[in-house]
């Protein structure tokens, strides 16, 4: 702690991930942060009972009335210890949530992560990811987007200007401030560049270890948005904020590395092509539909799901097929990787990389082969279309007994109750559109 205090530091920031990957934490005196190195420390439970806006659940059993929102343990992980250089003098870690007995808290996404590493670890591999956010930027305030209603909001730049190096130089300061800001936030970026759409940008964040990979990828959208607030800007990582625009894509790379070498290649099969690697695809495969809840967890990723806008509507793979839900991308042996692309940049990390973790390696232990490869547009109806609804998406997940083995009957059980709790929220609102089509004239 005395290093801390050398290096600058005044207090410290500490948190944890909740199931819709909101950083839920609080500012504390290097004193208490000492002391819950040590020992831990006490957090609401609550943050594993309300939704994304704070309404608590009516249907959860890991925390409620019924138990009356007692502390849950919080562990820290010292290696998550980063600056935050926003906010000069403040140190940030990152936090694991431990049950009454001791061991992973049944809703705790980055726990859920582990547990599926710790699988891989045992078959003999080590996963690494890497991901992709893309996300709009506003000229408007946290304030003003409630005055407006989030209706006629004033974009960072005008146009569809994919690419555009015209725009990034423009944006200059902004640009800057991301990159360096996060790169001395311990989230190097690989990447920046505008997509297709007015103030629409994409990162690449650099791969790492899973869990490294999914601490960066969680903590960029919150650091994005506030790089942005000192900007007098705001962002989105909506799926789909706007019907006439594209949507967000949180795309995952990943492979396994077995003894130092890539696991997916192999120089003597087709397409470099290692049995591992397919019989990993074929996991996810065999398991999008069942999964999609965890990789798109709100009502508007499903959005985002219709045809034309390059998301993935079946559960396919192709050799460098931006059509498909699963992309393999070769070349040497370093690079061999899959992209998966079914994901928006409304995932939860945590969840999303778990739920593509958990079924690769099912499809290793199962030894199940991927369909045949797809060629062009793999289309988007058939017995491999994937979940239009997160209604559906939840009663397949419910029902599915392979997500259970894999992840544990408990977090399956809370995750499904909190999707069900999201549907019957949207299930019960008045939108505008009906008010505009049924008002005056049905």
């Amino acid at each position: 702690m005395k290093s801390l205090e050398q290096r600058g530091y005044n207090k410290a920031k500490i948190g944890g991930f909740d199931v819709d990957g909101i950083l839920r934490g609080k500012y504390v005196s290097l004193a208490k942060l000492r002391s819950a190195l040590s020992k831990g420390f006490g957090f609401c439970d609550v943050i594993f009972g309300w939704d994304i806006v704070d309404v608590l659940y009516d249907n959860v059993k890991v925390t409620g009335p019924h138990s009356g929102y007692p502390d849950a343990m919080a562990v820290l992980d010292p290696k998550t210890l980063r600056k935050i250089p926003w906010e000069p003098g403040v140190a940030a870690l990152l936090c694991d949530f431990r049950d009454a007995e001791g061991g992973p808290h049944p809703a705790c996404p980055r726990s859920l992560l582990k547990r599926m590493i710790e699988r891989a670890e045992n078959l003999g591999f080590e996963p690494r990811f890497g991901s992709e956010y893309e996300f709009f930027f506003f000229r408007e305030t946290r304030d003003s987007l409630v005055n407006k209603g989030f209706r006629g909001l004033v974009p960072l730049d005008p146009g569809m200007m994919g690419y555009s190096w015209v725009r990034t130089g423009q944006d200059a300061e902004l640009m800057r401030d991301i990159f360096e800001g996060l790169r001395d936030f311990d989230v190097e970026l690989e990447g920046l560049h505008t997509e297709t759409g007015p103030g629409v940008y994409e990162a690449a964040i650099r791969y790492d270890d899973a869990l490294r990979a999914a601490d960066k990828a969680a903590l960029f959208k919150t650091a994005v948005k506030q790089i942005a607030h000192r900007h007098g800007l705001v962002v989105t990582f909506m799926a789909k904020f706007n019907e006439k625009l594209p949507g967000c894509s949180g795309h995952l790379h990943q492979s396994l590395w077995q003894g130092g070498k890539n696991a997916f290649y192999d120089a003597r099969a087709p397409h470099g092509i290692s049995q591992v690697m397919r019989h990993y695809m074929g996991g996810q495969l065999a398991l999008m539909q069942e999964l999609t809840a965890m990789i798109s967890p709100s009502i508007n990723s499903y959005k985002r799901y219709v045809p034309g806008v390059w998301a993935p509507l079946v559960a396919a793979w192709g050799i460098e097929n931006r059509a498909c839900a699963i992309r393999v991308i070769g070349g040497d042996p370093g690079a061999m990787r899959i992209e998966y692309r079914q994901s928006a940049a409304d995932m939860n990390p945590y969840i999303a990389m778990a739920a593509c973790l958990g079924a690769g390696l099912w499809g290793i232990e199962q030894r199940t082969e991927p369909p045949p490869e797809a060629q062009g547009d793999p289309g988007e109806s058939g017995p491999l279309a994937l979940p239009r609804t997160l209604r559906d998406a939840t009663t397949r997940l419910a029902a599915s007994a392979p997500a259970r083995e894999i992840f544990g009957a408990d977090f399956v059980d809370h995750y499904v109750r909190t999707r069900d709790w999201e549907s019957r929220c949207y299930e019960r609102a008045v939108t505008d559109w009906e008010l505009a089509r049924y008002f005056e004239t049905i």
